[in-house]
């Protein structure tokens, strides 16, 4: 039995930082203060930061047989995540994301390679039957395997496990490919505030919408939960929400309340954010607790 399940994306990001970063067409070249090839991925980073909080924690995404796939599953299993399942084909090329960070925000390009390769056979019943939750990121992502995300929710449901999913944007804006008809059998939607707009009528039993700097808020039902992140130095938000994900899964499977694992995934979302990159500065979970206010 493992504590956590995650299925979606994983490849690399490309950091440029410091400077001016914004590229400007005309073969013109710019210099930048700092470049880096890091751990990336919607669903990697929240798998990262669920093993540093304690979880075990298994992957399933789909990436080539190539230098990037190489890198990314070699991370991640440093970091304690088990990659095991993870496909890595010959004839598929890993993803890449290009994240061009200017203070607190950033700009992204990404090429998904293997991402929407990834289909319902490449997600083992053994993972789905042993484990007690399974967390989706990158739903509009996973073109080979958004249909079966139905399926899958039935089987971990049917196991005891707990669900959840945070979608990471729609970049066709459409805001649908059947999400909105899965959220009521979700456990838990993870949004953002846009997102939130969009899928306000989702019908989730639990909706946790995070704000960044002003916190987030939980809706259950009639129940309104708010909590604020702790002060920290930000040097570049990438993956912050993905960490505060699994904040928020490692408190409940911890058996904390709402309001407390609300406070906990804030603290992991802000502290993410003090360094390059979305798992460098991932806090362990008595580091975490120790920043809730």
């Amino acid at each position: 039995m493992i504590d956590l399940l995650v299925v979606g994306d994983c490849n690399p990001d490309l950091i440029l930082a410091g400077g001016d970063v914004v590229p400007e067409f005309g073969q013109t070249e710019k210099l930048v203060d700092d470049a880096r090839l890091l751990v990336g991925g919607s669903a990697a980073i929240a798998a990262c930061g669920a093993a540093r909080l304690g979880l075990s924690v298994a992957l399933v995404a789909a990436v080539g047989d190539d230098l990037f796939g190489r890198f990314m599953l070699e991370q991640l299993a440093a970091r304690r995540v088990d990659v095991s399942a993870c496909p890595a084909e010959p004839d598929w090329e890993t993803g890449l994301t290009v994240a061009l960070v200017r203070g607190g925000d950033r700009a992204m390009l990404t090429a998904p390679g293997a991402i929407p390769a990834l289909a319902a056979r490449h997600v083992p019943d053994r993972l789905l039957a042993g484990t007690r939750h399974l967390h989706v990121a990158s739903y509009f992502l996973l073109d080979g395997l958004r249909d079966a995300v139905p399926s899958l929710v039935e089987t971990a449901h049917a196991a005891g496990a707990t669900v959840s999913l945070d979608p990471q944007g729609d970049p066709s804006g459409r805001w649908d490919a059947g999400l909105p008809a899965l959220a009521a059998s979700l456990d838990v939607l993870f949004v953002n505030e846009q997102e939130h707009g969009m899928l306000a009528a989702s019908g989730s039993p639990l909706t946790v919408v995070k704000r960044g700097a002003r916190g987030a808020t939980a809706l259950a039902g009639d129940e309104r939960v708010d909590a604020a992140p702790p002060a920290v130095n930000v040097v570049d938000a990438t993956g912050a929400g993905d960490s505060f994900d699994a904040g928020f899964i490692a408190g409940r499977l911890r058996g904390l309340g709402l309001a407390e694992s609300l406070a906990l995934a804030c603290a992991c979302g802000a502290m993410a954010t003090r360094a390059l990159g979305g798992t460098a500065a991932q806090p362990t979970f008595d580091e975490a607790l120790a920043a809730v206010r």
